[in-house]
């Protein structure tokens, strides 16, 4: 969609993190957005309906609450770290299930209306573990290969109607990294690993998903993004 007309977009898991630095840019443009959430979200804002639903545990249909959707971002994620002999069956399946499949059945009961606009927009998280490989990242990182593989196959399903992408960030400043950063240490440690010398913020990467969801990015998709402080490309 052009950058300056307004849209109706889906943020699942805006609660907090990414998810929420998302809606608050998509509302701060113009657009209508519903938020969907375990937990909902008590904030009140024009042109903001918050969804308490467990989209994760059920397909998360939409077409009560809006007639078309411009784009939908699927926030739900998980870190879990462990070495290969820690990794336990439920431990890789719940990775699945909130970071994979929670995407397929949420996609998957919304499609028809996102086929109703012209180049409606999808994004979905991946991580840079994925093409980065890295110690104790095993269960996450398949899950998130999963969503890499998901969003190319989508992006080739779905064209011309509907563009699929996906963001994959290195650690960020968010709730659900908190253990990690924890204290000036664990921080300090952290921004030390990426060449940019700084960890992801919740808004930079919120910027990045805003684009293509609404920021003019019409001619983009089947694409995974990084956005990792240059971690998976650069050394220094």
């Amino acid at each position: 969609m052009a950058e300056t007309e307004q849209g109706t977009f889906a943020v699942i898991g805006d609660s907090g993190g990414i998810g929420e630095a998302i809606r608050n840019q998509l509302l701060e443009a113009g657009h209508h957005v519903i938020g969907v959430s375990r937990k909902g979200v008590s904030e009140q804002r024009s042109g903001y309906q918050s969804l308490v639903f467990d989209a994760v545990a059920h397909p998360c249909d939409l077409s009560n609450f809006a007639d078309q959707l411009d784009g939908l971002v699927y926030c739900p994620g998980t870190i879990r770290l462990k070495p290969l002999k820690g990794v336990k069956r439920e431990h890789a399946f719940e990775d699945f299930e909130v970071n994979a499949w929670g995407a397929v059945q949420t996609l998957q009961a919304n499609a028809a209306l996102l086929q109703k606009p012209p180049n409606a927009s999808v994004v979905l998280f991946s991580t840079v573990a994925v093409q980065t490989g890295m110690p104790y990242h095993t269960s996450i990182a398949m899950a998130k290969g999963a969503v890499e593989g998901l969003t190319r196959t989508l992006a080739a399903e779905w064209s011309p109607a509907i563009r699929v992408n996906c963001i994959a960030p290195s650690l960020t400043d968010t709730p659900l990294a908190a253990p990690m950063l924890s204290s000036d240490a664990k921080r300090e440690a952290a921004a030390e690993r990426h060449p940019l010398k700084a960890v992801g913020s919740a808004d930079g990467v919120a910027s990045l998903a805003t684009w293509l969801l609404a920021g003019g990015s019409d001619f983009v998709t089947g694409q995974v993004y990084t956005a990792d402080g240059g971690m998976g490309s650069i050394r220094k």
